[in-house]
């Protein structure tokens, strides 16, 4: 479970209810996200407190790393998607509005947009479309 000593009372990773943990190891829990943007959306989180992957030890980015794993094969084995994007919201500017580090693991599914070239690039949409 989260690490209490560091868990901020106002924080929504910090005070996760028990049911929504999928998995967990020593460093890290892995929920769904409770505002998925598509089947599987998936949120791998450290149990310390802490804003910025850059501000956590490399045993915690491990435990991270393996988490996404996991849920890697459990979506592949319940939805069967066709690609994923990973990512890291860093900072307000980096778009993070929850101040605990997570990283999404957000399956994909052909057709799921007309033109999914470019990824996380549409970021920043005026410069995603690099192919042009």
């Amino acid at each position: 479970m989260i690490d209490k000593k560091n868990a901020t009372s106002s924080c929504p990773f910090c005070t996760l209810p028990a049911e929504r943990i999928i998995q967990e190891n020593e460093h890290a829990v892995l929920v769904l996200d409770a505002y998925p943007v598509s089947q599987g959306h998936s949120l791998i989180i450290p149990k310390k407190h802490v804003a910025s992957w850059f501000d956590i030890a490399t045993a915690e980015r491990d435990s991270m790393m393996t988490l996404l794993d996991r849920a890697r094969e459990k979506i592949i084995s319940e939805t069967a998607p066709d690609g994923f994007n990973i990512g890291i919201n860093d900072g307000a500017a980096g778009g993070q509005t929850v101040p605990h580090l997570h990283m999404h693991l957000i399956p994909r599914y052909a057709h799921d947009q007309p033109d999914p070239r470019g990824g996380i690039r549409w970021v920043i949409p005026g410069k995603a479309k690099y192919w042009k």
